[in-house]
């Protein structure tokens, strides 16, 4: 086979007009650059690198009239970064992925210019990439199969014909394969011993001995497949000579004293080397020329690529898998034309193909001039016995239709009288009962169930319209948008809604006629014009003057020449020049994982590059006030008024801490489970005032952890506004308990955790845990004896906070983690007194928050304060506590019959009840849960708050009277 001659590779000067950047630059085709839209279309994500294929001329423009049009598109070959097809981290931020993918864009999405070098033609990787905006790439990744492939030089491949080789050299710069042919082909090449022909690796086999490759055809006799792993093969003269050594008895097994490293085709390992100071080098591997076949620079040539079909120039170029061809895949007869289907009996091709395996629904054309003759007149004497036969039979029978226009009818007679045919029988055999039969229900329409949703309401049409311009065409995404729709009533409206949009938009072309045509900008005739296109590298993430000092929200710097907008997920919306560069550019940001504003304030210093960590900082020099390090300020002065949080003393702005409107409260939101509208906060009222409107508990708000006072004293003292406990929550007996209260004792959950309502378990309290004084729960000091309750405590100044205890791996399964400011364990609320130093340990305030905005409170309500509301109902968790209160002493009451749920009362004949249980006097009836407990003995109530003297908690009996 001759080869073709080959294409030069295109030359930089081959597009017809120069293509200039607005940064000044100058691009031409096989340059690489930087490409993005806008940062709001871009979604905040950084520049994407490509190679300009081509230049192309606006759309439709054709013939020698488009040279005088600007260049409107650029087809690009993109590369990928390894984090946009892997999540696995990858320090190295030059590395790229090369790719055999190509996409037309607009040729403004241009930003700037780049260089992108295989590996293998940089002598110095170090300082290759110290130098600005260059990328360096040995591996391709395919989009289509998901899989990475290495990249090696054409040069590098010898173990080819030496014209497969010659047509790669000459065509392309890079070869494409698997990394375990890799060693394969860059070995010498390798030729058949026997008709000095190539030895493709998978129809060869090396002898063991002479290390010599035979085909395995070659061989005599033919091997028909290659040695099991494991195992070597020699060729005939070696096992001849091996033979003849055994029997001459003159082997030595000798060992080698040398342990000499085996050979390996590999390329040698790379060093990092010291940075090369000849910029002079690092310029020219810039500009080294690389060669281009029809636009691409490599092709694929690996384990599933024939050699021969390389010379073709029209041959796929892309990256292949294992053919879908062969018994995993495909069914392949034998030779004999028999094979098994199925697990049932084997067939063969003649049964398969045999005419009583097929249906025939006419044989006419069979027919001779008699046959058709008979068949017509048959055919009328069936439709006249029809005819009389459907005057005789009801009128309103709507399945009945009539011989004259029914296809299905004539469809059965033909099919029919052509079996009489073919079977040797007199059509005249052809009887009504037989064209009447159930079969021809066959050919009968079945109507079809057409679907008709409820009409969708203006606010659904508006929701839905929203989440088609989010997410376009992802209807599940849109499902997730339109909450009381399902998926099919998406689908079926989406499809009803486009056609209508279509109709609206034909109808409006119709009247205002075809678009006017788009008048694309022109060279002028017989002048050089230079065409200025691409967007700047600042446009639209650039924060020209920011209204305060910010801070990057990288690496925490406040002092920058320019800020640029940052991606989402960062603690601030800014970036300072560096690694603002660093993240368009790189995809790179070093985010200082520490917080400053959890470091003291008294001990913050600042480090400077290049200090030692045990010297003291050097001192700053003072400026003066008019000097500052950011830019001035030349926005409106931010008047957000701020609130003070009444739990941590600590100011914030209208949203993160709320405001009452009627008892002027102030708190963060995330310390008191409220729930508001973001884009109204002033209208938040608290649970105590919102309950003065609705009256859902009790109007008495005295706590039911807290210790009981006199009248006169909580009006003295009473919860003002400027104290945390004003913020209440109501109990499951429409009671109230104040938030630390419920937080800081173990034993009471809530309902929902998200709102913290309702508080339940204030029975559970162990008898322990109340105050023989002055009753109230008590909570214990983590570091001493001494008991409080919880509002005093609060009013002695001791620290309420939480502390995470890291978690042995092997009770991870018995333990509750959670992870706060990257410290991961069990969380714990804690409390101590003034006496007790807690400076060496980490204690998380309320009201500290971590990188979500979720608050410590919130999240150890979260994790383990919820109450277990999967399987019970609310009512039933309190009727089974309550079971445990009323009777400690008697035994434990049988378990609720679920036989007898939804039953009826045999005394007082309710049917509303948590539970039901078995009548102990009436077998077969049930008795509900107060008259069950109405046949067990009453406890009696004594004066110190003890149920029969058996000390159960007088919070019951609290709650029982508020109730």
């Amino acid at each position: 086979m001759t080869t073709e001659p080959t294409q030069p590779a295109p030359s930089k000067n081959t597009e017809k007009h120069s293509v200039f950047l607005k940064n000044g630059q100058q691009v031409h085709v096989n340059d690489h650059v930087y490409c993005s839209p806008t940062w709001a279309v871009r979604d905040c994500t950084p520049y994407s690198v490509a190679r300009i294929m081509e230049f192309l001329k606006p759309e439709g423009k054709t013939g020698p009239e488009s040279d005088s049009y600007h260049y409107t598109r650029v087809r690009l070959a993109w590369y990928y970064r390894p984090s946009d097809v892997t999540d696995r981290p990858v320090a190295d931020s030059r590395l790229l992925l090369a790719a055999i993918y190509s996409e037309v864009c607009d040729i403004n999405q241009i930003r700037s210019k780049c260089h992108v070098v295989h590996r293998d033609k940089i002598t110095d990787l170090s300082g290759w990439k110290k130098r600005p905006d260059r990328f360096y790439f040995n591996k391709l990744f395919d989009p289509y199969i998901k899989r990475e492939f290495e990249i090696i030089q054409s040069t590098d491949v010898r173990n080819i014909p030496e014209n497969v080789r010659n047509t790669l050299i000459e065509r392309y710069e890079f070869v494409v394969a698997e990394k375990e042919v890799i060693p394969d082909l860059t070995d010498t090449i390798r030729l058949c011993e026997s008709c000095t022909e190539w030895c493709p690796t998978p129809d060869s086999v090396q002898c063991d001995r002479c290390k010599r490759y035979f085909h395995m055809r070659c061989v005599n006799p033919p091997l028909l497949a290659k040695p099991s792993r494991g195992y070597g093969w020699t060729c005939a003269p070696c096992s001849r000579k091996h033979e003849e050594e055994v029997d001459s008895r003159d082997v030595r097994h000798g060992t080698p004293n040398d342990k000499r490293p085996l050979k390996s085709n590999a390329p040698a390992p790379r060093g990092r080397g010291r940075p090369r100071k000849d910029r002079t080098l690092a310029e020219k591997e810039e500009s080294l020329p690389v060669k281009h076949f029809k636009m691409w620079p490599f092709r694929y040539f690996g384990q599933y690529t024939v050699a021969e079909d390389t010379l073709d120039p029209e041959d796929n170029i892309f990256p292949r898998t294992a053919t879908r061809v062969g018994p995993k895949y495909q069914s392949n007869f034998p030779e004999n034309g028999s094979a098994h289907i199925g697990p049932g009996k084997p067939s063969t091709d003649e049964e398969r193909g045999e005419d009583r395996t097929i249906e025939v629904l006419s044989a006419v054309n069979d027919f001779t001039q008699a046959e058709v003759a008979e068949m017509i007149q048959c055919l009328e004497i069936l439709k006249q016995v029809a005819t009389a036969e459907a005057k005789r039979k009801s009128k309103n029978d709507e399945y009945f239709i009539a011989p004259s226009s029914s296809v299905d009818f004539l469809t059965e007679v033909v099919r029919q009288i052509s079996d009489a045919s073919l079977n040797g029988r007199s059509l005249s055999t052809v009887t009504l009962d037989m064209i009447n039969s159930p079969r021809i229900e066959k050919w009968k329409a079945q109507p079809t169930k057409h679907y008709t949703d409820r009409e969708w309401s203006k606010d659904e049409v508006a929701a839905f319209e929203d989440a088609i311009m989010t997410h376009n065409a992802e209807l599940r995404a849109v499902r997730e948008e339109v909450v009381v729709r399902s998926m099919p009533e998406v689908v079926r409206f989406y499809g009803h809604w486009k056609n209508k949009k279509i109709g609206e938009e034909n109808e409006r072309r119709k009247l205002a006629g075809p678009p006017p045509e788009r008048d694309y900008p022109r060279f002028t005739a017989g002048s050089e014009e230079k065409q200025i296109v691409g967007i700047p590298d600042d446009e639209e993430s650039v924060i020209a003057a920011p209204s305060k000092a910010p801070s990057c929200g990288a690496c925490r710097t406040r002092e920058s020449k320019m800020w640029y907008k940052a991606p989402k997920g960062l603690n601030t919306a800014f970036l300072c020049d560096n690694c603002g560069t660093n993240w368009r550019k790189y995809a790179d940001l070093n985010v200082r994982p520490m917080r400053e504003d959890s470091v003291p304030l008294g001990k913050r210093t600042e480090k400077r590059e290049g200090t030692p960590l045990t010297a003291p900082p050097p001192k700053r020099p003072k400026r003066s006030s008019s000097i500052q390090s950011t830019p001035p300020p030349n926005g409106p002065v931010n008047n957000v008024p701020q609130l003070r949080c009444v739990a941590c003393s600590r100011s914030g702005p209208m949203g993160k801490v709320l405001r009452c409107k009627k008892c002027a409260l102030q708190i963060h939101a995330a310390v008191c489970g409220a729930s508001f509208d973001p884009e109204e906060p002033e209208k938040w009222t608290c649970d105590l005032c919102a309950n003065d409107d609705t009256l859902e508990a009790s109007v008495y708000h005295d706590c039911l952890l807290c210790p009981r006072v006199r009248y006169e004293d909580k009006m003295q003292s009473g919860p003002f506004p400027d104290s945390f406990l004003r913020a209440c929550k109501p109990t499951e007996g429409q009671g109230w308990a104040h938030v630390i209260c419920s937080v800081f004792i173990p034993e009471v959950a809530y309902t929902d955790a998200s709102t913290m309502k309702l508080v339940e378990g204030i029975s559970t309290i162990p008898m322990r845990r109340w105050s023989q004084r002055r009753e109230g729960a008590v909570v214990k000091c983590n570091d001493c004896p001494k008991e409080y309750h919880v509002p005093c405590a609060l009013a002695f100044g001791n620290l309420f906070g939480f502390e995470i205890q890291p978690v042995k791996g092997t009770r991870k399964d018995s333990h509750v983690t959670t992870t706060f400011r990257g410290e991961t364990g069990c969380m714990n609320a804690v409390m101590f007194c003034r006496d007790h130093s807690h400076s060496r340990r980490r204690i998380y305030g309320l009201c500290d928050t971590d990188d979500g905005g979720e608050s410590a409170l919130q999240i150890y309500v979260r994790e383990y304060k919820q109450a277990q509301i999967g399987n019970t109902h609310g009512l039933l968790r309190k009727a089974r506590r309550l079971d445990s209160l009323l009777a400690p002493h008697a035994e434990s009451p049988p378990p609720p019959d679920p036989v007898l749920d939804n039953m009826e009362c045999c005394q007082c004949h309710t049917q509303f009840s948590p539970a039901f249980y078995p009548s102990p006097t009436s077998p077969g009836s049930s008795l509900c849960h107060k008259c069950h407990w109405q046949t067990l003995p009453q406890p009696v109530v004594m004066t110190n708050g003890t149920v029969n003297g058996t000390g159960t908690e007088p919070a019951f009996a609290a709650e029982v009277q508020v109730k």
